[in-house]
């Protein structure tokens, strides 16, 4: 028998505690308030972020985020992409500290694949949406 409470409990915790690219571009689009955290290192960043992210490597958490995030302010972590777990590690950082927070699933790989705003030190950096990722000629995946 199937247990449609579990199955249930488990996605909508999913939803609670991750977020993808373009659910975190839609918010920052609608204006919603949300800090967004950038845990990658120094040369990482000065590689390329996503437009509106601060950063905050994940070892200056403990002692910097109540300097650069409010309390009370939800926050939405990233790292690399799919194989790495930093923003996981960055997101138990932030719980510590008894922020509201979420992972965004696919890092800043799938933000810069699916053509979101990229930034470096130079300006902005425009990449082509990746078509394994997103539609090319559409708005949304409509997911």
């Amino acid at each position: 028998m199937t247990d449609t409470a579990a199955i249930l409990a488990h996605f909508e915790a999913k939803l609670r505690f991750e977020t993808d690219p373009s659910d975190v571009r839609a918010a920052q689009l609608a204006g919603d308030t949300f800090a967004f955290i950038d845990t990658r290192g120094d040369a990482a960043w000065n590689q390329g972020r996503a437009e509106g992210a601060v950063h905050l490597p994940t070892a200056q958490i403990a002692s910097r985020a109540a300097e650069l995030v409010p309390a009370g302010t939800p926050v939405v972590v990233y790292c690399w992409g799919p194989a790495c777990n930093g923003a996981t590690k960055a997101a138990i950082e932030f719980a510590k500290l008894g922020y509201a927070v979420r992972e965004m699933i696919g890092g800043f790989e799938y933000w810069a694949r699916e053509g979101m705003p990229v930034l470096t030190d130079s300006g902005h950096l425009h990449r082509p949406v990746d078509e394994l990722t997103s539609p090319v000629n559409a708005i949304s995946c409509d997911c």
